[in-house]
């Protein structure tokens, strides 16, 4: 096998049938990966396989429910994720965070069943108030307590939901992001993905623990 050395490219070709087969096999799987240059005291050259791009790179992940990946929609708020907190059933965090707007139990409960756009389009219908309130206390709606409501859902559906955990888990190091058309003035997508990703941190080294 030949090698040429380009210009930020390091080009082998095939020199015979055998070579050709064995190359072939191995860019099929290493197609993407980022490749390191390995600093040795030696005459050759050793490339160590990164990984994938976007791994290898931490490219950030773009968390919403349209995302194209089921498994990345999973983590996001409108993903039907069942979970319990304080005494009460969810349907999502979507259902547990726009449920917060309405006072009256009953229509409180029946959003907070909801996900997805159903639980959203419920939200807006009923609009903010200058606060919440929540287990009997008033919160002040968009301040740093109503961002912890949010957190603890948030908390409480990773905990208890084994797929959105697993989800969550399997994005690794790379960041994650919250960037839709209309981002939210309540709680901005760039709080909502720190949470995500400080959960990410809790339960990675809550596992590295055991």
């Amino acid at each position: 096998m030949h090698t040429l050395l380009k210009h930020r490219q390091i080009i082998l070709v095939p020199t015979d049938e055998e070579s050709a087969a064995e190359l072939a096999a191995w860019k099929e799987s290493h197609v993407g990966h980022v490749m390191l240059v390995r600093e040795d005291d030696g005459s050759g050259l050793a490339l160590a396989d990164m990984g994938p791009q976007a791994v290898a790179c931490r490219e950030p992940i773009n968390v919403t429910s349209a995302a194209t990946d089921p498994s990345v929609a999973l983590i996001g708020n409108f993903a039907a994720t069942p979970f319990h907190l304080d005494g009460e059933d969810y349907g999502s965090v979507e259902g547990f965070w726009q449920g917060l707007k309405f006072s009256d139990r009953a229509e409180r409960r029946r959003i907070a069943l909801l996900d997805g756009a159903a639980a959203r389009r419920a939200g807006v219908a009923q609009g903010y108030g200058a606060t919440v309130n929540y287990q009997g206390h008033d919160v002040t709606v968009g301040t740093w307590d109503h961002w912890q409501l949010m957190r603890r859902a948030c908390e409480a559906k990773f905990a208890q939901h084994a797929a959105a955990r697993e989800a969550l888990l399997a994005t690794g190091h790379r960041p994650l992001e919250h960037r839709v058309k209309h981002d939210s003035h309540t709680i901005p997508g760039v709080i909502v993905a720190e949470m995500w990703m400080a959960i990410r941190r809790k339960l990675c080294s809550a596992g590295n623990a055991e």
